[in-house]
């Protein structure tokens, strides 16, 4: 189905400047190429914000190599320990890194009044899961136990992440609640992946959702780097890599979820906000009509909108 016609037409040139490309082996490396260099323009930008931006290193272990972290914190002085926000890059688990949404990372620092910390997870195909999320609560863990020096709230933590990020922070969010880890007064999620069966066909999907940016063909070569050696679609998937796997939804943090109208994950997405509901958990769920996946990331009115609207959930979230 031809849905061009369905895009908001201020969202068209974004069209024009990301391809349809069917990610494969193939098609990787210059994928990768592309959002560095996109890491790099937005680090770059961010250097404009009233922001301190640092790189710090939690050591390497055993079974994990060193773990590189971008902290973003507001340069004027704090009269209390801020909250912190926790957040989870994109890139389809196989590319990206923190500073790719380096100048959001820097606004929500500032209007949060928060430090910002996110962490350059390892990435497939070269580290399937379990590596991303247990870089992920590595990190989170790490973040409590450093409060004082980071100046942080260790009460406080809220968790975001957009895209293969927001996947990977609602399956953090189902792990440590079941490690009974740190607390988390939030999940802020943007057109997050849940869930690998998507895959094997759905017979009710959405005739037009995935005609752009992320296609059907990328999103099952993601999963399958994900899972190896598991097949995508089959019995023991684990739900901490595709939280629509979960089977208790209760005691999750209140979750605010985000999705555009002709995004593939449009389905999977407003199915677990229904699940995470009728299991008792307070969910705010926004649908851009109009919207194809990372609409955000451009410079809009209806990005402005959005998030607008993500910060105003993370405010409420952290009492603000």
């Amino acid at each position: 189905m031809n849905t061009r016609p369905l895009v908001l037409p201020e969202l068209l040139p974004l069209l024009e400047e990301v391809p349809i490309v069917d990610l494969s082996p193939d098609a990787l490396p210059a994928f990768r190429r592309g959002l560095e260099y996109a890491a790099g323009q937005s680090f770059l930008q961010a250097e404009d914000y009233p922001v301190i931006l640092e790189r710090l290193t939690i050591p390497a272990t055993d079974t994990a190599p060193d773990l590189r972290l971008l902290t973003v914190r507001p340069r004027k002085d704090a009269t209390s320990p801020r909250p912190v926000l926790l957040h989870l890059h994109g890139g389809g688990y196989f590319a990206g890194q923190p500073e790719l949404t380096a100048t959001q990372l820097c606004q929500f620092a500032q209007d949060l009044d928060c430090v910002v910390i996110s962490p350059d997870y390892r990435l497939t195909p070269e580290h399937p899961f379990p590596a991303a999320i247990e870089d992920a609560y590595t990190t989170l863990c790490w973040i409590t136990r450093n409060a004082d020096t980071l100046g942080i709230d260790a009460s406080r933590i809220g968790l975001t992440g957009e895209s293969a990020g927001g996947g990977l922070a609602a399956g953090l969010a189902l792990l440590t609640r079941d490690r009974e880890g740190p607390t988390l007064l939030f999940q802020n999620l943007v057109y997050p992946v849940l869930d690998d069966r998507t895959t094997t066909g759905q017979p009710d999907a959405s005739p037009v959702g995935g005609e752009f940016i992320w296609t059907r063909a990328s999103n099952t070569f993601m999963w399958t780097a994900l899972l190896n050696p598991i097949t995508p679609g089959s019995a023991d998937v684990s739900p901490y890599a595709a939280p629509a796997r979960a089977t208790d939804l209760s005691d999750l943090p209140p979750t605010y979820l985000s999705v555009g109208a002709l995004d593939l994950f449009l389905d999977e997405d407003l199915a677990y906000a229904q699940r995470l509901i009728h299991q008792g958990v307070s969910v705010e769920l926004e649908i851009v009509p109009g919207a194809c996946h990372i609409f955000d990331q451009t410079d809009t009115p209806v990005a402005t909108r959005s998030i607008a609207r993500r910060i105003d959930a993370m405010k409420r979230g952290f009492g603000l």
